[in-house]
């Protein structure tokens, strides 16, 4: 029998989880507020400035934005290392803005310039820094959990105490490469956490409709994997969770997997209406849950004032204007870059011309 709308609907209460051990992670000073704000606060404004530029004709191909899921991305790299390693999808600028890539280089990047991480030739879901330990965005649905369960072996194989983050979103947690990775995960106890980005719908399906049982967290259960539901529109919440799930991996204990209950207030990409939901589902978790509004509350009542808001969105403002500056400024891709950085099998291409 076919479902109702209402039935679609994804649950605007939040579950809360259970605590997580490191509880003094979960009250930062006002000094890491602020920098977790104004982190969450960047990828907000940059990802605007890319919709604008997207509306323009500047980027082409898809653009898949972050809005609305900040605090899943800042939250977990706020308690991660430097040598900690990072994969996730094609929604993937919040993620290489969290891990300290440039805003210059990702914005040139999306525009197809030669100043970008890529030299232009990447765009929106293809981009890299091996200095920042990201490997990478990835425009085929779950095929980064291989990669991501890949440089958690890598990790363990060179003795190291370094985390590879893994994220996903609710869309790939039915394809059957993540089992693989699981069980491959859960085997050789690898120091991997797969982050399930639960933003409510793959594409246009809820994921009420697409995915059995009642949660995400549960999926590792059959491989021993343990798992929990985070708030993923709480800062504090993720940063929390996340702090016990990389101790967990740290500690030689395996794979962990986090499902991060979160929302995107864009379509899937910018070439989707939307339809699929309604304007007041869409405006009642902006209004009762969105991120940086609820650490900014927080931080009012930690004795931040008006004038810091200000300062700092000013702040932000400037820096994003000057990476679309500077991508617009940056030139196009030489002709010769379509033949650099590509692996060519000679034997294979004189067999395919016989």
């Amino acid at each position: 029998m076919a479902k109702s709308p209402q039935q679609d609907k994804p649950q605007l209460k939040r579950k809360p989880g259970r605590p997580a051990k490191n509880a003094e992670q979960a009250k930062p000073d006002l000094d890491t507020l602020t920098s977790l704000y104004k982190d969450m606060l960047l990828i907000r404004r940059f990802e605007e400035k890319a919709g604008q530029l997207y509306g323009m004709g500047q980027i082409g191909g898809f653009c898949h934005l972050y809005i609305g899921q900040e605090a899943v991305v800042v939250g977990m790299q706020s308690v991660a290392e430097k040598d900690d390693t990072v994969v996730t999808s094609y929604r993937d600028h919040g993620h290489m803005l969290a891990c300290g890539m440039d805003a210059r280089g990702v914005m040139a990047e999306l525009t197809g310039r030669e100043g970008g991480y890529s030299r232009g030739k990447g765009g929106s879901m293809h981009m890299f820094s091996r200095e920042k330990k990201f490997f990478g965005g990835h425009g085929i649905v779950g095929a980064q959990v291989p990669i991501g369960t890949g440089l958690a072996f890598a990790h363990r194989y060179n003795d190291s105490k370094s985390v590879s983050m893994t994220y996903l979103g609710d869309g790939a947690v039915n394809q059957g490469q993540v089992y693989e990775s699981f069980n491959m995960a859960a085997l050789w106890e690898l120091p991997v956490i797969f982050i399930i980005e639960n933003n409510q719908y793959g594409m246009g399906t809820s994921v009420t409709r697409a995915a059995a049982g009642s949660t995400l967290a549960d999926r590792g259960k059959a491989y021993g994997i343990p798992g929990m539901q985070v708030d993923g529109m709480d800062v504090l919440a993720v940063r929390a969770a996340g702090a016990e799930a990389i101790a967990h991996c740290r500690d030689g204990k395996g794979p962990f997997i986090l499902e991060m209950q979160t929302y995107r207030y864009r379509g899937h990409s910018m070439s989707d209406p939307a339809k699929y939901r309604t304007r007041e589902e869409v405006d009642a978790m902006r209004k009762q849950h969105d991120p940086i509004d609820h650490l900014k509350e927080l931080m009012i009542k930690e004795g931040a004032d008006e004038s810091q808001f200000k300062e700092i969105d000013a702040s932000v403002k400037a820096v994003v204007a000057d990476s679309a500056t500077f991508a617009q400024e940056s030139p196009l891709p030489d002709e010769a870059e379509l033949w650099t950085d590509i692996l060519i099998a000679d034997t294979l291409i004189e067999g395919a011309a016989e």
